[in-house]
C-alpha cells in the first residue's frame, strides 16, 4: 500500500509498464523513475517554491511529477502563455522555474526565501485564472486522496490509458494525470483538440481507455462523427468543468451504453484538488439533472442562503480529506496551515427525497435588479427550455442576453423579461457567432459582462464579432509560433512583433485557413482585432497579390530555366515585391529599431543560402568563395557564369542592408516619416539616374543583376507600398513602365515586369478556392528555398523533361525548406537549454 507522504517517490515500483505515452515512443514507469532521478541534482535539498509552466508534453509531466517527488511546494500555471508565467514568477519569486520553452529547470536559488508550510505540496490558479496572484494551496493528502478517490470510482486500472485532451495546468487535467500515474495507469499525451482527426488516430493506435471533457470540449464533439466513430479500447468517457444540459448528459450516457463505454458527468472545484461528487453512467440516464454521489470519503450539507427565495435551496458545504488548506495572494500565505474543514462551494443546490442533490445555479449569479432578486442560472435555464441557447449577465439595472447568430432576438427579450418580471425596456439581448470562453472552456462570464458594459456605455447592439477566447489563443499561438515569439499577447500585431516578409506568406495563409478574412493591413492589427474582425461568408480565400505575385514569380523562373516555358522577368518582378514588403515591414520603428530588427531579417535569410551554396562549393566545386558570401557583383566576372546563378539573393541582401543603414541615420529617418511618398520617389529618381548614368537605356548582360543597377526594382516596389492616393499610383504606374521599357530589349520580360508592378498597384487581393490559395500560399513560403536550390536540380532533366524538371525543383526547395526550419527549431531549442543549464550553474 503506497502512503500519501512517497505516492509520488514510488511510481518506478511500476516498473515497465507504460507510463508516458507519445507518438512513436513510450515511457515506461522505471524509465520515468530515471527521469526523475536525473533532476535530482537541481531538485535535491530543502523544500523550495518550484514553477512548473504545464504543457501536455513529456517533459512538462516529468518536471511536475519530480518536484512532486522530490517533496516541494509546486507551483502549477500554463506555460504557453510567458506573459501569465513572468507575473507568477513576479509574484511569487520561486526557487526554481520550468519553463517548457526551455524544456529544463532553472534554479534560482538554492536554498529557499520562503517559509513553507511542511504540508503544502501544489498551488494552482482558480477556474482557469491565468497569471492572478489569488492561489489556492493544497496538501499532499488533498492531491493523492483526491486522485485514489477518483481512481476507485473509476475503476482506473493498471492496463488504462488517458489520452491528454484536457491541459495539465487546469485542475481537471491534472487530476487526469495524478488518478492515473498513481494508479500505474499511462498517459496518451497530445495537445490535439479533439475535433483533430489526428487525435482519434492516436488514440486508436495507442489505445486509449478514456478522455475527459469540459462543457465546450463536447460542443466540438457534436460538431464531428464522433458518435460513430469506433473505438475499442475506450473504457469510460468524463465530463466536469461547468455544467453540461441534462439532456445531453442522458444522451451521451445513452451514446456510451450503444457504443460500449461509460459516461460520467462530474462535479468539481480546484478548492476541493479536482472531484467532489460523479453521476455515473445509470444514473445519467434516470437523473440526468442531479449532481450524483459524493466522492468516497466526502459529504455534502445545504447551507442556507438568505437571498434565495426557495427554502429547499442552499448552499452547497462540502467536506472531505480533498478540501484545500486556503487561499493563498502572496507570498507570506504560504507559511499558513490548514484553515478549512469544509468548503462553501457557491454553488446552490436542492436535496431530493432519496438523498441526491440537484444543481441550481451559483449564489454569485444571483442579481439584484429593480429590487427583483434575479437568478441567472434560472434565465438560461428558461431560455433553453424555449431552444434558445444564451448565456445572461446583469450589469447596473439591466439583463443582458447572448445568445447564439440565428436565435430570435426579440422572442428572447419577451422570454427574459417576463421570467425576471422586469419590462422589456431593461432587458438587451445580442447575438455572438461564438461565446467567449476561459482557457478551460467555460462560458467566460467576466469577459460577457465587459461586453455588456460596453453595450450599456455605447447604447448598440451586440456586435456579431465576438469571438472565443479558444479562437484567439489559437491565432495566438500561430503568431508565437511562425515568429519565435513565444511572448505574442492579444494586443501585438505582425508589425510590432518584428515579423518579415519570410513568415508575413505562412502566417497570413495559416490565418485565412482559419477563417479569418484579411484585410491588406492586418499586418498591422492586433490579434485581437484579427479574431474579432467582422466574419463574412464569401466564396473562397482572400489571396494578397504580393503573394500570388511571389508564387508566380518563382514558377516563372523555375518554368523558364527548366525550358518548360519561355516566360522571363520574375526574378526582377519578385525583386519589385522585395522592396514592397520591405517597406511594410521594416519601416517606421525608428532608426536603430529599423536596423537591429531588419539584420535580424536578413541573417536569417541569408544563413539558409549561405549553407546551401557553401556545402554545394564543398562536395562538388561549383562556387567560389565570393559567391557564397553573396559578392560576386564585387569580385566576380563581367561576363555570366554560373557564379551569378545568386545575383538575386546578392541584389535583395545587399540592397536592404544599404537602406537599413541608411534609415539609421535620424535626419534621414525622420524625413522617410514625414513624407513617405516622396521619400522613396526621390531615392527610386536617384536610383534610375545612376541607372541611366552607367548602364544607359539598355543595361548589359551582367549589369542588369548588380545590386545598384537593379536598385530601382527595389525601390520601385517600395514606392507602391507607400503610395496612398489615385494620383500617386497613376504616377507610379506610368513610373514603372517608363523605367522597364528598354531595360532588357525584351519585350515579353519588360511587359511580365510592368504587369506585375501594375496588379500589385491596383488589385490589392484576388479570391480563389481555398485549395488552389493553399497551394499558392505553401509554394510562395517556400520560395526563396526553391530559388535557391533548383540550379542543382533542372540542369538534369530539363533538355528530357521539362515537367519533371520543374516539379524536382519545387519538390527539392520545399524539402530544403523544412530541412532547415527543422534545424533552426531544434537549434533554438538547444540554445534555450544551455541557457538555462547556465544560468542554473551560476545561481
Amino acid at each position: 500500500m503506497i502512503t500519501t507522504s512517497n505516492a509520488f517517490g514510488t511510481l518506478r515500483a511500476n516498473g515497465d509498464r507504460p507510463a508516458l505515452i507519445t507518438p512513436g515512443n513510450t515511457v515506461t514507469f522505471a524509465e520515468l523513475g530515471d527521469r526523475i532521478d536525473a533532476v535530482g541534482d537541481v531538485l535535491a535539498g530543502e523544500k523550495r517554491l518550484v514553477v512548473v509552466g504545464g504543457a501536455n508534453t513529456p517533459e512538462a509531466l516529468t518536471a511536475y511529477l519530480a518536484a512532486m517527488s522530490h517533496g516541494h511546494a509546486v507551483l502549477l500555471v500554463p506555460g504557453d502563455s510567458p506573459v501569465n508565467l513572468d507575473s507568477i514568477v513576479d509574484a511569487y519569486d520561486p526557487d526554481v522555474v520550468f519553463d517548457p520553452a526551455h524544456g529544463s529547470f532553472v534554479e534560482r536559488r538554492e536554498d529557499s526565501r520562503h517559509e513553507l508550510h511542511p504540508d503544502l505540496a501544489l498551488l494552482m490558479s482558480t477556474s482557469g485564472t491565468t497569471g492572478s496572484p489569488k492561489l489556492v494551496r493544497l496538501s499532499l493528502d488533498n492531491v493523492v486522496s483526491n486522485a485514489r478517490c477518483i481512481a476507485e470510482y473509476l475503476d482506473i486500472r493498471e492496463g488504462d490509458r488517458a489520452i491528454t485532451t484536457l491541459p495539465m495546468h487546469y485542475c481537471y487535467g491534472l487530476s487526469v494525470v495524478n488518478s492515473h500515474v498513481l494508479s500505474g495507469a499511462g498517459l496518451v499525451i497530445t495537445d490535439l483538440s479533439v475535433v483533430d482527426e489526428c487525435l482519434w488516430t492516436l488514440a486508436a493506435e495507442e489505445q486509449a481507455t478514456s478522455f475527459a471533457g469540459v462543457p465546450y470540449t463536447f460542443d466540438l464533439l457534436d460538431s464531428t462523427d464522433f458518435a460513430d466513430r469506433d473505438l475499442p479500447s475506450l473504457r469510460h468517457v468524463t465530463q466536469a468543468g461547468g455544467r453540461l444540459a441534462p439532456e445531453r448528459i442522458a444522451a451521451y450516457a445513452e451514446l456510451g451504453r450503444e457504443r460500449g463505454w461509460d459516461f460520467y458527468a462530474m462535479y468539481g472545484q480546484t478548492e476541493a484538488t479536482a472531484r467532489m461528487a460523479y453521476l455515473p453512467s445509470d444514473l445519467a440516464l434516470e437523473r440526468p439533472a442531479a449532481l450524483g454521489v459524493p466522492v468516497p470519503g466526502g459529504s455534502f450539507r445545504l447551507a442556507h442562503v438568505p437571498e434565495s427565495t426557495d427554502d429547499a435551496v442552499g448552499e452547497l458545504v462540502y467536506s472531505g480529506p480533498n478540501v484545500m488548506m486556503g487561499y493563498a495572494t502572496s507570498q507570506a500565505d504560504l507559511a499558513n496551515g490548514p484553515e478549512l474543514s469544509e468548503l462553501r462551494t457557491g454553488d446552490l443546490a436542492r436535496q431530493h427525497a432519496d438523498g441526491s442533490y440537484e444543481w441550481v445555479g451559483r449564489r454569485s449569479r444571483i442579481s439584484k435588479v429593480f429590487g427583483l432578486r434575479i437568478d441567472l442560472d434560472e434565465v438560461e435555464c428558461a431560455l433553453l427550455g424555449e431552444e434558445l441557447s444564451a448565456r445572461c449577465v446583469s450589469v447596473g439595472d439591466r439583463v443582458h442576453a447572448f445568445v447564439d447568430w440565428h436565435a430570435d432576438v426579440a422572442h428572447a427579450r419577451t422570454v427574459v423579461a417576463q421570467r425576471c418580471g422586469l419590462p422589456e425596456h431593461v432587458v438587451s439581448v445580442g447575438r455572438l457567432r461564438d461565446m467567449p470562453r476561459t482557457s478551460n472552456g467555460k462560458t467566460d462570464y467576466a469577459a460577457l459582462g465587459r461586453q455588456a458594459r460596453l453595450l450599456d456605455s455605447a447604447g448598440t447592439p451586440a456586435r456579431a464579432s465576438d469571438k472565443c477566447r479558444s479562437r484567439l489563443d489559437v491565432v495566438r499561438d500561430m503568431y508565437a509560433e511562425l515568429l519565435a515569439r513565444p511572448d505574442a499577447a492579444p494586443g501585438d500585431s505582425f508589425t510590432s512583433l518584428r515579423g518579415d516578409s519570410l513568415s508575413y506568406v505562412e502566417l497570413s495563409t495559416k490565418l485565412a485557413g482559419e477563417g479569418i478574412d484579411l484585410p491588406s493591413d492586418w499586418h498591422r492589427r492586433t490579434i485581437a482585432e484579427l479574431v474579432q474582425a467582422p466574419s463574412r461568408r464569401r466564396r473562397g480565400t482572400r489571396v494578397e497579390m504580393s503573394i500570388l505575385l511571389r508564387a508566380v514569380a518563382i514558377l516563372l523562373i523555375v518554368g523558364t530555366h527548366g525550358n518548360l516555358w519561355t516566360v522571363p522577368g520574375g526574378a526582377h518582378l519578385l525583386l519589385a515585391v522585395v522592396g514592397y514588403n520591405f517597406a511594410r515591414f521594416q519601416l517606421g520603428r525608428g532608426g536603430v529599431e529599423t536596423l537591429r530588427s531588419g539584420v535580424g531579417s536578413l541573417v536569417q535569410l541569408a544563413l539558409p543560402c549561405m549553407v546551401w551554396i557553401g556545402a554545394v562549393a564543398l562536395v562538388i566545386g561549383t562556387y567560389e568563395p565570393g559567391t557564397v558570401f553573396f559578392l560576386n557583383g564585387l569580385v566576380g566576372s563581367d561576363q555570366w557564369t554560373v557564379q551569378w546563378q545568386f545575383w538575386f539573393l546578392e541584389a535583395i541582401i545587399w540592397t536592404q542592408l544599404i537602406a537599413l543603414a541608411a534609415l539609421a541615420i535620424p535626419w534621414l529617418h525622420r524625413t522617410e516619416r514625414r513624407s513617405p511618398f516622396m521619400f522613396a520617389m526621390a531615392v527610386l529618381v536617384g536610383s534610375l539616374a545612376v541607372r541611366y548614368a552607367v548602364t544607359g537605356v539598355e543595361a548589359g548582360a551582367t549589369e542588369r543583376y548588380t545590386p545598384l543597377i537593379v536598385l530601382w526594382c527595389f525601390m520601385l516596389g517600395w514606392v507602391v507600398a507607400v503610395a496612398r492616393t489615385h494620383l500617386q499610383r497613376a504616377a507610379v504606374s506610368v513610373l514603372a513602365a517608363v523605367a522597364t521599357v528598354g531595360f532588357f530589349d525584351d519585350l515579353l520580360r519588360e511587359g511580365v515586369i510592368v504587369a506585375g508592378i501594375l496588379l500589385l498597384i491596383w488589385v490589392p487581393a484576388v479570391r480563389m478556392p481555398r485549395s488552389a490559395s493553399r497551394a499558392v500560399g505553401i509554394i510562395a513560403a517556400a520560395s526563396l528555398y526553391i530559388y535557391l536550390t533548383h540550379w542543382q536540380i533542372y540542369p538534369y532533366l530539363e533538355d528530357r523533361v521539362p515537367a519533371l524538371a520543374v516539379l524536382a525543383s519545387i519538390a527539392m526547395g520545399l524539402a530544403y525548406q523544412f530541412a532547415w526550419k527543422g534545424l533552426v527549431d531544434r537549434m533554438r531549442n538547444l540554445r534555450a537549454l544551455f541557457q538555462a543549464r547556465t544560468f542554473a550553474a551560476v545561481s
